[in-house]
């Protein structure tokens, strides 16, 4: 991977975004991040100093604007863009969605992942390269009850990469998106305890059912996916568009 490469990750607070963030900084890329979560952004920024971080809403138009300021002052522009930004949405039965919620698990899964796509491009065409990933989830593959806003907020994903990788190509522009699976720590601990109590059983009992229908029968771990990205960035990447790339241990279903 190159050492100059400039790179924008949403969600960086924390969790995979911090991973992946770490992981750019320590190859000597040049690295932006961003989150709502002040803390988690100021915890990042005081671990790696390389690192500049930005507090904000990803998924409103005017915050988006300002930060692709900042990329075009601190860094001069943009080579990787991680949309990694999303939230799980509620865990219940469809009938029981509020509005609201339907409307901000699109406005955080998917309008978010349009609008720093749409801030990236103009910069990338005029370089005549970049590279945007975006994170999916294995679950819009296979469904999962109960998690309706979720699920399709990340089938939508699928659509933009694939449809912005045919937009794309011509001006040298790659678009992948990545499709985890359980990846482990603080979120899936959530994640389990929601849909526990939704279905009346233990998060014990549901965390052992977890992986029955992944082949490999494991969690992914964040650095899977951070490594994914990273060879997506190099030359071993550079042919490399318009996929769907499972990193979940092969998910054959969910429930």
């Amino acid at each position: 991977m190159s050492e100059k490469l400039r790179v924008l990750i949403t969600a960086a607070g924390g969790g995979l975004g911090r991973v992946v963030a770490e992981r750019f900084d320590a190859a000597g890329a040049r690295v932006m991040a961003c989150d709502i979560d002040a803390a988690g952004i100021r915890s990042l920024t005081e671990a790696c100093r390389g690192i500049h971080g930005v507090t904000m809403d990803v998924g409103d138009e005017h915050s988006v604007g300002s930060i692709f300021v900042a990329v075009k002052e601190v860094l001069g522009g943009i080579d990787v863009l991680v949309n990694n930004v999303g939230i799980s949405g509620p865990t219940c039965p469809a009938e029981a969605i509020t509005l609201d919620e339907w409307n901000e698990s699109i406005r955080i899964n998917l309008t978010s992942h349009f609008l720093f796509a749409r801030a990236a491009i103009p910069l990338m065409k005029t370089q005549g390269s970049g590279l945007i990933v975006n994170i999916s989830s294995g679950s819009a593959k296979v469904g999962l009850p109960l998690r309706l806003p979720y699920v399709v907020t990340k089938g939508a994903v699928l659509s933009l990469t694939t449809n912005l990788a045919r937009e794309l190509g011509p001006f040298g522009i790659r678009v992948n998106a990545i499709l985890p699976g359980a990846i482990r720590g603080a979120r899936i601990t959530r994640v389990i305890n929601s849909k526990a109590q939704a279905l009346g059983v233990s998060a014990v009992d549901y965390e052992k059912s977890l992986l029955r229908y992944t082949s490999m029968r494991t969690m992914v771990e964040p650095e899977d996916i951070a490594a994914t990205i990273e060879f997506l960035a190099g030359a071993g990447g550079r042919r490399i568009s318009g996929q769907l790339i499972g990193v979940d241990g092969n998910v054959e279903w969910e429930e």
